[in-house]
């Protein structure tokens, strides 16, 4: 078996940065688009897959620019619904309704909102929907945890521990297994 490299990179800093933005779809600003072209110079890869928010989109049209490589649009990459809390920063929720989310985002969603599960699940689609070779997917940070969760068999606490800030690039070596299995082979902040 012959694994493939996986690169997936988060949307460069969003207008509003700070709040839970989820499904709220705000632009990325000048210098988070910047940032997204930086880190994608050099990359070899045969597809880029953005999801369909536009703060997402618009880093990928960059990086597009960058590697002469077109972006395909898949809506399954997009952010976790935070439901009511969507576009709220942290300090205007509950802080006890906060914290049982951050602890148990299955049992515990935001209001309206999506479960964990909804969102790994979907992630997992999207995967296996990825085409052959090397590929960009722009997107966000809950879909990037919810990949490790699929890829690297880690729980969801687990994939706190990785640091995604706006524009962090993480490479992975992808398996083809059922399911399949990755390492992560580097992290670019």
């Amino acid at each position: 078996m012959t694994p493939r490299l996986l690169h997936l990179m988060r949307h460069g800093e969003p207008e509003g940065a700070g709040r839970l933005l989820g499904r709220t779809d705000v632009a990325a600003t000048a210098a988070g688009i910047a940032s997204c072209a930086d880190q994608v110079e050099g990359l070899e890869v045969g597809a880029v897959v953005s999801s369909n928010l536009q703060r997402a989109r618009a880093c990928a049209g960059a990086a597009e620019a960058v590697l002469g490589q077109p972006v395909s649009v898949d809506p399954r990459w997009r952010e976790l619904d935070f439901g009511e809390w969507d576009g709220l920063a942290p300090t205007m929720i509950d802080a006890d309704a906060l914290g049982r989310f951050w602890s148990d985002p299955d049992t515990n969603p935001p209001p309206g909102g999506e479960r964990w599960s909804t969102l790994v699940a979907r992630v997992d689609e999207a995967l296996a929907a990825l085409p052959e070779g090397p590929v960009l997917v722009i997107t966000h940070g809950g879909a990037m945890r919810a990949a490790l969760a699929l890829l690297c068999g880690m729980d969801q606490r687990a994939t706190w521990v990785i640091d995604l800030p706006y524009a962090a690039l993480l490479t992975l070596r992808v398996w083809p297994s059922d399911p399949p299995s990755a390492q992560i082979v580097a992290l670019r902040p």
